[in-house]
Order: structure tokens, then sequence, then C-alpha cells
């Protein structure tokens, strides 16, 4: 059975250690445990920047995304990001961020969120081709950055 709820503050090192999981998969980047753990708490902590969510599966957290929104004043309304999704390798293709990203769409659509959208690093191909099979298309936009710099 799998359960879809919002984190919780008992949830931060699992989301800690999820988040570190996730960047060293996909982008061999290690961010600093200690920054990401208050970051993961700032959220928890004040749903304005976002909300975790995981899906549990025999009794243990096999998954998680955060959602942050991002007003669009061309359509009055916000698009829900999708960020950090993680989902522990025993528990891959078991329709675990199936069932997450349905969660998430149903509540957007109840919130009048003009649509999701989400960053895929440009090499992973696997996570692409999932995000297309729920229907997700490659948008027209690239991302630019600065990256850490106006942290100084």
């Amino acid at each position: 059975m799998l359960k879809i709820r919002d984190a919780e503050a008992q949830d931060v090192d699992t989301l800690v250690r999820f988040n570190l999981a996730m960047a060293r998969e996909t982008e061999d980047l290690g961010p600093d445990r200690e920054v990401l753990r208050q970051g993961v708490r700032a959220v928890i902590g004040d749903s304005s920047k976002g909300r975790y969510f995981v899906a549990e599966r025999q009794g243990a957290v096999a998954g998680a995304l955060l959602v942050t929104y991002e007003w669009s004043d061309w359509r009055n309304a916000a698009f829900w990001w999708i960020q950090s999704v993680y989902v522990e390798p025993a528990h891959r293709r078991a329709g675990i961020f199936t069932a997450l990203y349905r969660h998430i769409a149903a509540l957007a659509v109840g919130a009048g969120a003009c649509g999701l959208r989400l960053y895929v690093h440009q090499n992973n191909a696997l996570a692409s081709s999932v995000y297309r099979k729920l229907g997700m298309v490659q948008s027209e936009y690239r991302v630019m950055e600065t990256p850490d710099v106006l942290r100084g």
C-alpha cells in the first residue's frame, strides 16, 4: 500500500539524505549537508517556500519531491515546480514517482495552478522518458542562472 503525505519535521533527515543522493546521482554534486538541512527545515516550517511530499511504502519513506511556486502574470495563476525528486533505488519502477506526480497534479488543479514544471538534467534520459510518459513535454525555454554568484 502506498501513502502520499506532506512531509513533516520527522522527515528532515530522510529528505536531506534523498537530496544528497539525488545530487550525486544526477549531477555528481555534493551540496553542503548543513545548508541543505537548513533549506529543508525552512520549507517544512514555511509553506510559502514550498511543500515536500513523501511516499510511504510498507511503512518506510520510499520517495519524495518538493513543490515550489512561480507566479505567472500572463496567466494570473501559479506554476507548480517539481523539484528534488528522489525515489530509493529499492523502490524504483514501482510507481512511486507516478503516484507522487498524480497526487500533486490533482492538488495543483484544485488550487487553480496553470501548470506543472520541472528541471531535468539534459543527460538524464531515463527521467525525461518517465516525465514524457506522464504527459509532460519539453518547453521552448532554456534556463539561465547565476549559480551562487549572488551569495558573495
